[in-house]
């Protein structure tokens, strides 16, 4: 296995030694380098600004490698860039000069604080006292964002002409109390393809099957359908399908400490049998051929 590190300390491809599968995995939000001016900046101590981090999935997803698939790891944390947004979706209360006229201001995620820059971590807490310079937030975007996305369409493009298709897995988690809608169902893992629009739906079905012959819960896309990224990368049509994958934090982590329960192995294990099998679903000849085709 190989570490490709083109984005320097903020981001690296885990490359295996052979592309043996046609996909490839991505883990935008478990970075946990939290640069020193960020820090100096906030308002926030050093648990308080990870409750918006997707704490150890690059672990948790780290046998996709060994399986043939490459991984796009982010280094830095979702607190400081979220590349799973527009490139410039920004809040005009954060910055101290007028945004560009090609930014998105008006989003509903920029609303909600959760922009390209976020302006809060989980529960409403806010991240800066005050404002921040634009011209930082526009480098954030040039330096790490855009180099990022260039990387993970490498990968995807390589992917596709390798094997004439491509499946994209977007690897997230999600707070212990997430619950649907009317129910009381919490579930283990909620697989997003942007209401069918992002992958097959077979794929789909495929991912849900296999979690829940795992004995997880599993639903798709509520509350969470997908990002930018599975929207943005996923074009069946064209033979490119997208995932997204938000695995349950408590299911391995202590969320009042942020650490690994003992049942993070175990959890671990589970997801490279899952991966397995998404492999073995899409190997399949005719599988592959439709899937393409789509």
């Amino acid at each position: 296995m190989d570490a490709e590190s083109e984005g320097g300390e903020w981001f690296e491809v885990l490359e295996p030694d052979d592309r043996r599968i046609p996909f490839v995995y991505n883990s935008p939000h478990s970075g946990r380098y939290y640069p020193q001016d960020f820090m100096r900046q906030s308002r926030l101590d050093v648990s308080a600004i990870r409750r918006s981090e997707d704490h150890f999935v690059d672990e948790l997803f780290a046998d996709a490698v060994e399986l043939g698939a490459p991984m796009l790891v982010a280094h830095f944390p979702r607190a400081y860039l979220d590349v799973n947004r527009e490139p410039y979706e920004l809040d005009p209360r954060m910055f101290d000069a007028p945004l560009p006229s090609f930014a998105n201001s008006h989003s509903l995620r920029v609303a909600g604080g959760l922009g390209t820059i976020p302006r809060i971590v989980a529960e409403n807490t806010e991240i800066y006292p005050g404002r921040i310079p634009l011209d930082e937030a526009i480098q954030r975007i040039e330096t790490i964002y855009k180099p990022y996305h260039s990387c993970l369409r490498r990968l995807i493009a390589q992917t596709h002409v390798r094997f004439g298709f491509g499946v994209l897995i977007d690897c997230h988690s999600m707070p212990g109390n997430i619950r649907l809608a009317g129910s009381n169902i919490r579930p283990d893992f909620i697989i997003g393809d942007r209401y069918g629009t992002s992958a097959s739906g077979e794929l789909s079905r495929a991912a849900l099957h296999f979690l829940e012959e795992l004995g997880f819960t599993a639903v798709r896309n509520k509350p969470y359908a997908g990002g930018f990224i599975t929207e943005h990368y996923g074009r069946p049509l064209r033979g490119l399908h997208a995932l997204q994958i938000e695995v349950n934090r408590s299911l391995y982590i202590d969320e009042a400490t942020l650490t690994k329960k003992p049942e993070f192995p175990v959890i671990a294990a589970s997801l490279s049998y899952f991966m397995r099998q998404m492999a073995e679903f899409v190997a399949d000849f005719s599988q592959g051929e439709a899937l393409a085709a789509e």
